[in-house]
């Protein structure tokens, strides 16, 4: 199955959160995902923690427990090197949803304002008669598929599934992140976990006859 890329270019103001992030706490509890140089799509999502003191932040993740840390650069806002010495810029785009950094070879590192990050913790479908059940397809082994709170590639993941997992399929519409496209997004319930969100077409087998 063809997959088609979408780049994204979103991601935060840092100055207005750091404003809500000091009137809260030095340390508060979010939603990380990173991608790989030109990727669409996380290849690790994890809930982690994001502190701030005095214009350094650190960043730590639960699921593999790494952790970032970046010094601000001079009077540059924005710009920061991280613990190996490398530069890391800090990008807008979220609003106040979040905040995305840019390392030196095209990573990038989401953060999101968000401590509802849990994965697999929705409530058991007991299913229903007419729902329609599709399998999950990546074109690289292991590949995390990002669970989508919206039908579209710049909402936050809510989660994320592997290939050869099971979804109830409960609506499709058609994808409007790039003009001509001709995928589209369904929102779907896991069978195991009976977590619900939206993944795009490409990286879901539909049953046999095809339907949507």
């Amino acid at each position: 199955m063809r997959i088609q890329t979408v780049l994204l270019s979103a991601i935060t103001s840092f100055a207005t959160l750091g404003v809500g992030l000091a009137a809260k706490a030095d340390t508060t509890p979010a939603h990380c995902d990173l991608y790989a140089p030109g990727e669409d799509y996380a290849y690790l999502s994890s809930n982690c923690t994001f502190s701030q003191r005095q214009g350094h932040i650190g960043i730590q993740l639960q699921s593999n427990g790494a952790r970032y840390d970046f010094d601000p650069v001079g009077n540059q806002p924005g710009n920061f090197r991280d613990q190996h010495g490398q530069a890391v810029y800090r990008q807008s785009g979220l609003g106040n949803a979040g905040t995305i950094f840019e390392f030196s070879d095209g990573s990038h590192l989401w953060v999101y304002w968000d401590s509802n990050t849990s994965y697999g913790t929705g409530p058991v479908s007991q299913g229903t008669g007419g729902t329609r059940v599709g399998t999950l397809v990546a074109h690289d082994r292991g590949s995390q598929i990002n669970l989508r709170s919206e039908a579209t590639a710049r909402s936050r993941a809510v989660g994320y599934g592997l290939a050869g997992d099971q979804v109830n399929i409960l609506e499709c519409v058609q994808d409007r992140d790039t003009a001509g496209s001709d995928l589209n997004w369904c929102r779907v319930q896991f069978l195991g976990s009976g977590a619900i969100g939206w993944i795009r077409s490409d990286f879901i087998i539909f049953p046999s006859d095809g339907a949507l």
